[in-house]
């Protein structure tokens, strides 16, 4: 039997990973593996107990939401040569399970973790020195997902963030940014950004882009310009609504690096967690670094 790590975030989503541990150990334990289970204690444990103890296993699985899969990652890049990694989706929105096409149900999960197929997908690198999943992101309502009690998440789950996301539009706040890639330059005012590679991002899908690639060493990036009337942010919320192919107002285009410049430090949210205030951010594409076992998803 091969060896296998489950970490187990059990505060995730309605404590689902908690509930469904012993069917989850059962169903890998039927599968082959002989497992062993770490709950992690605290902020940032996933990340450290992947990091120590990764390199020892043949597969490390991780049970929780984006946040702890983040976590996960972040560890295991400080590895030489990480193990395959499995994902057992237990959070509000799970967008990079919707992106991986993994069941939402725990065992449905679990057996994708013994029968998935392996998929290299690409990590993000943030300044240097932190690791992003699937997305990078500041400006109006990035603040929602670390901001929302965790009581309120798993009360009303992706009800949460649109109610605390409607207490924020009051308080958008304008950052002059001058955003840099190998194809696109702007210099301008900016009241929303996010670099992402992912089919879903707060459970909405298609914000960025329609055919999203988890492993072209490429990022979706989606910015938006600060309208200067009530009209004009109407029209910028109803063509991301929409999907509108063009507004003057919001600008996408794909990237494997940006480098971000401002005149002010500026907060990042990195896969719903705080990712820090920075006032210059470089952003990487680390192509095909983590291999994962997915459901049925279309490979580039």
């Amino acid at each position: 039997m091969g060896k296998l790590l489950l970490i187990v975030n059990p505060t995730a989503g309605k404590a689902k990973a908690r509930d469904n541990l012993l069917p989850i150990v059962d169903t890998l334990n039927k599968g082959g593996w002989q497992v062993e289970v770490h709950v992690t204690q605290s902020r940032l444990d996933a990340m450290e107990t992947a990091a120590a103890r990764g390199g020892s296993v043949d597969l490390l699985v991780c049970s929780g939401g984006d946040g702890t899969l983040s976590e996960t990652i972040s560890g295991m890049m400080r590895l030489e040569n990480p193990p395959r990694l499995g994902y057992i989706p237990a959070g509000s929105t799970n967008d990079f399970a919707s992106s991986l096409g993994i069941p939402r149900k725990a065992v449905d999960a679990a057996r994708n973790v013994v029968n998935g197929t392996p998929i290299p997908i690409d990590i993000g690198q943030f300044c240097g020195r932190r690791n992003f999943v699937y997305v990078a992101g500041f400006g109006a309502f990035t603040e929602v997902s670390y901001m929302t009690p965790q009581e309120k998440k798993n009360l009303l789950g992706h009800q949460a963030y649109m109610i605390e996301g409607m207490k924020s539009l009051a308080n958008i706040k304008s950052y002059h940014m001058k955003v840099e890639s190998d194809e696109f330059s702007m210099e301008e005012d900016f009241i929303f950004g996010m670099v992402t590679n992912t089919t879903s991002v707060g459970g909405f899908k298609g914000l960025v882009a329609r055919n999203v690639a988890l492993d072209d060493g490429l990022f979706e990036v989606l910015l938006i310009r600060t309208p200067t009337t009530a009209m004009e942010l109407t029209n910028i919320l109803s063509s991301m609504i929409t999907k509108e192919e063009y507004n003057e107002y919001v600008h996408r285009f794909l990237a494997s690096r940006l480098h971000i410049t401002c005149s002010e430090p500026v907060d990042w949210v990195l896969d719903g967690e705080f990712g820090g205030a920075e006032q210059e951010v470089e952003i990487e594409n680390l192509t095909k670094r983590i291999e994962i076992l997915s459901g049925n998803v279309k490979k580039s």
